[in-house]
């Protein structure tokens, strides 16, 4: 039994959500946002929030009930502030910069890395070396933080590439004398 989806899910202010047979629809200041629930869940909107109930005993109802309870919460939140994660890029002469809508990448390859940022994410680039990838999408905006990431991956000996700011890279010592 989930303890978080027994809970009434509190809508934030001026984030208006629909429920119209299996489809959830949230709307805020953001943009607007669906999510389809499987069939062994159903939610309705009351004047309190949202209450997400199982419609049968089985294994997959339990884990999809709480599933369902967060992916709603993460339509509200994204509709009403948004999501984002932050990159930073180490190592000496790697940057990065933005030319329009593409991500323009030098990564101590013998050519410049350039990455399409789909049109629902927004990137910044700070200071050359600190990207911040925002968007109302909780999912889209780690997809698109990995698919960054995922051009040059932090080693483990000096910790060059990129990574999420908040990772910690575990150093390996080098060869010995």
């Amino acid at each position: 039994m989930s303890r978080i989806a027994k809970n009434e899910l509190a809508i934030p202010e001026g984030v208006e959500v629909n429920v119209n047979g299996s489809e959830v629809k949230a709307k805020g200041k953001l943009g607007e946002l669906t999510l389809t629930m499987v069939s062994e869940v159903k939610a309705s909107v009351n004047d309190n929030g949202v209450l997400v109930e199982k419609t049968s005993k089985s294994k997959f109802a339990n884990a999809m009930w709480a599933t369902t309870w967060r992916l709603i919460n993460n339509l509200c939140i994204g509709v009403s502030k948004g999501f984002e994660k932050k990159l930073e890029i180490n190592g000496v002469g790697l940057r990065a910069n933005m030319q329009g809508s593409t991500l323009v990448m030098n990564l101590g390859f013998s050519h410049e890395v350039r990455y399409e940022v789909p049109k629902d994410i927004k990137v910044e680039v700070e200071k050359n070396t600190q990207l911040t990838v925002s968007g109302i999408d909780k999912q889209r905006v780690g997809q698109v933080a990995a698919e960054i990431r995922e051009f040059k991956k932090p080693e483990p000996y000096k910790g060059k590439g990129i990574k999420y700011a908040d990772e910690r890279i575990i150093r390996k010592e080098g060869k010995k004398k």
